[in-house]
Formats: structure tokens, sequence, C-alpha cells
């Protein structure tokens, strides 16, 4: 089939106002990144005229600044799904002007063929490659790309000549069934294939193809401190202990590790262990701190969604993908976040936290319990189904004024039932097997700052004798007051 080229501009006018339009892609990976900006100079003009433009938007997870930020600043999106880390999308959302459920992303393929979200009109899919009979070969992310291909109306080919066809072959495309009809998920090692290395669209679907040559927009994290530095080395040591003790085999077990400079210090650190054997992981995002092991020996192999790499980097994957090829597999975010694999495999997840409480309560969302930071993405996904589940935050933030151990979260994304082990510079809260008093201790003592631990201490003195699990209703947010009363929660008041 021949199929019409359109400029951005012209893909633009096929978005209306009120569709609900998917992307293909995974974090800033593998997303179309031509189209939005189009979509948003439209609204900008639409807006002018005093008409409505917004859209409703639905991604693998988060996207870059073409995407969330230009649309966020043209005031043109309605509802967006399911994660993004973009500061002026956040901003929007903790104004009210845009309306953002924030959702597990192993579930976002799903509840869009449920119907939970409504109808997609169009889904528009960044490739590296298509021929003639509809097989979309895609770029650095998998997301929900299949789901959206299948259920939407019509379908916008970004093919990107900055992507490498060297990618063709290392996807492996699969949709679930609907929970009520689907067996299992036929992965039994992490390098096994069930898939297609594409995604397959009848080609009448397809509106246009819009020709790019646009990198990701990966950023690059802060370089480790020491701080961070020290939270990689506490994790590491944990887990080479976890191995000697037999909790962890000898072969050891695949590793998550969230998005981040602390992800990053936690790979460098289990990269120079000299008792960590080289290991695999299972994770949503695969950073450059990776591929680095990888080229070290140090990673085996890594099932993942996405090569969330900074362009350099990316480009060095190309120009070695015979050594890559084996390396690993990119999958569908509904597969590399499924909590069946999570638990067949054995995977130790590490992921960071906003704010830990006492008892084990982890905040991974909400800035002092209301203002949304980012989102929870697949941190839930792997922490509720992981062997052994990981949060690690630095003891303080802002110079020292904010503690990340505090008496209660006022938000709540991950409970006490299904965190392992705490983490910071200060040290390790190993809480499994503990009651809550025994955590509130642990985490106390070897998690929070020096400065702080005796104001913890004084509250849990207030609130011993309350219940299972001690409480102060009137003070357990006496920290937070502080902060947002004086701006240092050194000065919180436990007598009121």
């Amino acid at each position: 089939m021949s199929y019409r080229y359109l400029s951005a501009a012209e893909a633009a006018t096929y978005i209306k106002n009120g569709m609900s339009i998917a992307l293909s892609g995974f974090t800033p990976a593998g997303y179309p990144k031509a189209i939005c900006p189009e979509i948003a100079k439209i609204a900008v003009e639409e807006h002018k005229c005093g008409k409505p433009y917004k859209i409703n938007l639905f991604t693998g997870a988060s996207t870059g600044d073409s995407v969330d930020g230009v649309l966020s600043r043209a005031d043109a999106i309605n509802y967006r799904a399911p994660y993004t880390t973009n500061k002026d999308f956040r901003h929007a959302v903790n104004e009210g002007r845009i309306h953002y459920k924030d959702l597990h992303l192993s579930e976002m393929a799903q509840e869009l063929r449920f119907g939970f979200w409504g109808r997609v009109d169009i889904a528009i899919i960044e490739a590296c490659s298509i021929t003639d009979d509809g097989k979309i070969y895609l770029t650095t992310g998998g997301g929900i790309a299949p789901t959206i291909a299948r259920m939407s109306k019509g379908i916008i080919i970004e093919l990107n000549h900055f992507q490498s066809e060297k990618l063709i072959g290392m996807h492996d495309v699969y949709e679930l069934q609907n929970p009520i009809l689907h067996n299992e998920i036929p992965i039994y090692n992490l390098n096994d294939r069930i898939g297609k290395t594409y995604v397959e669209v009848d080609p009448k679907k397809i509106i246009g193809i819009v020709e790019t040559s646009i990198p990701d927009e990966a950023r690059l994290f802060r370089q480790p401190d020491p701080v961070t530095d020290q939270i990689g080395k506490n994790i590491a040591e944990f887990l080479a202990a976890d191995m000697k003790k037999g909790i962890i085999p000898s072969t050891f077990l695949p590793i998550q590790s969230g998005v981040g400079n602390i992800g990053n210090a936690v790979m460098s650190a289990m990269g120079s262990s000299k008792v960590i054997p080289p290991f695999n992981m299972f994770s949503e995002v695969i950073q450059d701190s990776v591929i680095k092991l990888m080229r070290e020996g140090r990673i085996k192999f890594c099932s993942t969604s996405a090569l969330t790499l900074t362009t350099k980097c990316l480009q060095g994957v190309y120009d070695d993908m015979d050594f890559f090829r084996d390396k690993f597999v990119l999958r569908e975010s509904e597969v590399s976040n499924s909590a069946e694999l999570i638990k067949r495999f054995g995977v130790i997840s590490i992921n960071t936290a906003l704010e830990a409480d006492i008892y084990g309560n982890i905040n991974s969302t909400h800035v002092m319990g209301t203002m949304m930071m980012n989102g929870i993405g697949g941190s839930g996904d792997f922490t509720h189904n992981a062997y052994i589940a990981i949060f690690a935050t630095p003891s303080t933030a802002k110079d020292g004024l904010i503690s990340s151990i505090v008496p209660m979260s006022p938000h709540i994304d991950h409970t006490e039932h299904s965190v392992d082990v705490i983490v910071t510079e200060q040290g390790v809260a190993d809480l499994r097997g503990k009651d809550p008093q025994q955590r509130a201790e642990l985490i106390i003592e070897n998690c929070a700052h020096p400065s702080y631990k005796g104001i913890l201490r004084d509250y849990l003195k207030i609130c011993k004798h309350h219940g299972h699990t001690p409480h102060s209703l009137s003070k357990a947010f006496a920290l937070h007051k502080a902060f947002m009363k004086e701006g240092d929660m050194h000065l919180a008041d436990f007598s009121n």
C-alpha cells in the first residue's frame, strides 16, 4: 500500500477538540516528538479566537517536553494518564487546569481495552521502519503501542530517521488478552520472546506518515554526590549480606531500579561490588549506567520497556548493536511491569521515595501531601510484587529543612505491607518480620538524620500506648505544619 506523507503541521489538523489521542513510547523514549508541538500551536490560535481546544492524552509513561511541556503551556490538555515528569504539566495539575489520573503503569493498556477511558480516536506512533502491509517497527520504547494501534480509529506514524533500523528485532510485541480469557504469560527466562518484532495494523487505518529526525529527550541526571553514593553503597552492602545469608541465591536475582540519580548510584555501587556476581535486570527502563555495566560484563541481560538513554549513549548502542543484540529485549509496559512475571522471577525492586513515615509507609508522589510531583509510575507494580521491595531517599531535603522520615506521611502510595527495606545515607532499616513499634524504632535509629532523631523519638513517646500502630492524630503532622508555617521541620511543636 502507498502511504500518504504529511508535514507535522498537516498531521496536527487531524486532531480535533475533544479527541482522545494515544502515543507510543515509555518515559522520554520512543514517543512521537514532531506533531504535538503543532497541536499546541493550533490550541493557542483557537484560544485566541475564543474557541475551546483541548485533548485527552494517554501514553505508556512520561514523555518529553515536546509532548507534555508544549501541550501544557498551550493549555491543550483536558485529561491525562498515566504518568508524567514535566514541570509545566505539574504546575497545571496542581493549579487544577488539567485532570490527571495517576495510575500504575501496568494497568494503562488494560484500562483502555476495557473502555474505562472511552474510545481512542487517533494513535500517534514513532517508528524506525514501516512496511507496505502495516508492520510498524517501534523505536526505543514499548509502552502501550499494540493496544492503541489496534483500538484507535486512525493512526499517524512519525517515521524517525534518527532512530536506527538496527532496533528491528529488539522488540517483543505481545498484547495481553483480557483477564477472564488469558493464560499465563509464557515467559520463563528473562530473554524468552513470545511475540512479534513489530506492531501489525491494517494499512488502511494509517492516516499518513510524518518523517522526522528528532532524538529522544532523555535527560542527563545529576552527577553522583556523597549522599547518593552512600545510599548506593548501603543498598549494595545490604544485598551482598542477604546473599551471604542465603536469602538471595548465589546466582543473584533480577534487579528493578527506578529512574534518577539514586538509581544510577545504586547501579554503580552494585557494579563495583566484589561480592555481588554479574546480574540480570527485569525493569521498566535502561539508563546510561546500565549500558556501562553491560559493557563491563556486570549486567548480563535486561528485560525492559525502554532505552531511556542520553543521545550520546544511545548512539553508542546503535554503533555497537552487534554487542548489545543479545543483552536486552524491549517489551510493552503491561509485560515489563507484570505482577505475574515480577513474582515469577523474584525481582528485587529499588525505588525512590519523597518521604517515609516511621512505620514504613511511603510517599512517592505528593509534596506536603497535596502537590503532585510526578506520579507513582511503575513503582507500585514492582513494590507490591517484589521478592524484596526497597525504597531509598536522602534523609533530608532543602538543605536539612525537611526530614524525609516523618511521623505520618500525609499522602501514601505504598503501604507498610509492601515495603521491606528503607535506605538513606544514614543506614538501612530492614523491616521484614518487624511489628509497627519495632519498625518505628529501627527507621528512626538507622535512617533518620541525626538532627531529627530526637524529634521523632519524642513523637513516638507521646503516642506510645495509642494502639497497634501508635499515632497522635493531633500531632502526627507537626513536622509538615512547621515547614509550611516556619520553613523548617526542626521547629515542630508537639505541645499543642
